[in-house]
C-alpha cells in the first residue's frame, strides 16, 4: 500500500512506450529529447508544488507514500510530475509523426485567448483562494508568453496533445482523489468537482503539459541552429 503512489509514477511513465508499438512512426530516437525538458518542468512545477503544500492547500496520505520527502514534499510528487511531462511530451511527438498537418494552427491563437479570458474570469472569483491563484496565475503568464512572447508556432499540436491526455489522466486523477493518494482543502479551490478531481487539476495538468511542450520546442529550435 506504501508503493501505491509509487507504482501509478511507473504507469503513467511507460505510457509513452506504447506508442512505439506503431511500427509506422518511428519514435525510439525521439525519447531521449524529451528527458531535457521534464527535468526542467520537474525544477518548476516542484517550486509550486512546494508552496501549495506549504499553504496546505492540498496534502498526501501517508498510507500511500514510502515515507522519503524533500522540503515537504514527497519523493512520489516529483517523480509524478516528471512522468507525466515525459508521458505528455512522449504522445505530443507521436501525435505530430503520425499526424504532421498543422493547417489547424490558425485557430489556436482564438482558442488561447478564449483559456485567457476563462484564467481571468477565475482570478477575479477566486483570488483569495491559493489553489486557484497559484494554478491560473501561472497558466496565464505561460499562455500570453507563448502566443504573444514566443516566436515558436505550436499550439495547435500542444492543444492536440492535451486533448488525447484528457481521458487517460482524468482516470489517473480520479484514482489518486478517491483513494485518495492526494487531498484538497477546499477553501483554497473554488469547490468544483468533478468525481472528487478539483477543477483546478484540469489546469494545472494543461499547463505542466504546456510548460514541457515550450521547453522541448525551445530546445529543439536551438539544436537546429
Amino acid at each position: 500500500m506504501t508503493y501505491t503512489f509509487l507504482v501509478l509514477n511507473l504507469f503513467i511513465f511507460l505510457i509513452p512506450f506504447v506508442f512505439l508499438l506503431d511500427r509506422k512512426v518511428s519514435g525510439v530516437e525521439n525519447l531521449k529529447y524529451i528527458v531535457l525538458p521534464s527535468f526542467i518542468v520537474t525544477f518548476i512545477v516542484s517550486e509550486v508544488a512546494v508552496f501549495l503544500t506549504g499553504v496546505k492547500a492540498w496534502s498526501f496520505n501517508s498510507d500511500y507514500l514510502v515515507g522519503v520527502s524533500y522540503r515537504g514534499l514527497p519523493l512520489e510528487e516529483y517523480i509524478f510530475i516528471f512522468a507525466f511531462s515525459f508521458a505528455g511530451l512522449g504522445i505530443y511527438n507521436y501525435l505530430n509523426a503520425k499526424f504532421p498537418n498543422n493547417d489547424l494552427q490558425k485557430y489556436s491563437l482564438a482558442v488561447s485567448n478564449l483559456m485567457i479570458g476563462i484564467g481571468i474570469a477565475f482570478l477575479f472569483f477566486g483570488h483569495t483562494k491559493w489553489y486557484t491563484l497559484i494554478i491560473f496565475a501561472f497558466l496565464l503568464l505561460l499562455l500570453f508568453g507563448v502566443e504573444y512572447i514566443n516566436r515558436i508556432r505550436f499550439m495547435y499540436r500542444f492543444y492536440r496533445t492535451f486533448l488525447v491526455m484528457l481521458l487517460p489522466f482524468y482516470g489517473i486523477y480520479v484514482f489518486m482523489c478517491n483513494l485518495p493518494i492526494v487531498q484538497y482543502d477546499t477553501a483554497q479551490n473554488v469547490r468544483i468537482s468533478l468525481a472528487k478531481v478539483p477543477l483546478e487539476n484540469y489546469f494545472l495538468m494543461m499547463t505542466i503539459l504546456l510548460l514541457a511542450v515550450y521547453s522541448f520546442e525551445i530546445i529543439k529550435s536551438r539544436r537546429k541552429v
